[in-house]
C-alpha cells in the first residue's frame, strides 16, 4: 500500500510537470520556411500561426499556384518543427516514455 501511495505522488508530480511544460510551449516559437526563405511562417508551441512573411519577389500574379505551394510547404515545415519541439520538451518530463496522446 505504501508503494501505491508513493507511485500516486509520482504520477501527480509528473502531471504537474507536464502541465507546466505544455504551458511553456506557448511561449516558444519556431520558423518554417520554403523556397529558400522566400516564405517564412512563425508558429508557437501550441501550433498557432503567429506570422506569415512573404518576400515581394516571390509574388507573381501569373503564378499564384507557386506562392500557394510555398505557403503550404512553409506551414507544414513550421508544424513539423512544433511537433519536434513538443516531443523534445515533453519527453524530458516523461523520461523518454512515449505516452499516447501527449504529442
Amino acid at each position: 500500500m505504501k508503494n501505491m501511495n508513493q507511485m500516486m505522488r509520482q504520477v501527480k508530480k509528473m502531471q504537474e510537470q507536464m502541465q507546466k511544460a505544455q504551458e511553456a510551449l506557448k511561449e516558444k516559437t519556431v520558423e518554417g520556411t520554403a523556397g529558400g526563405g522566400m516564405v517564412t511562417i512563425k508558429a508557437n508551441g501550441h501550433k498557432e500561426i503567429l506570422d506569415v512573411i512573404i518576400k515581394p519577389e516571390v509574388v507573381d500574379s501569373d503564378d499564384i499556384e507557386m506562392l500557394q505551394d510555398l505557403v503550404l510547404a512553409a506551414v507544414n515545415d513550421a508544424l513539423k518543427k512544433v511537433d519536434d519541439l513538443a516531443s523534445a520538451d515533453l519527453g524530458k518530463v516523461t523520461g523518454g516514455l512515449n505516452i499516447p496522446g501527449l504529442f
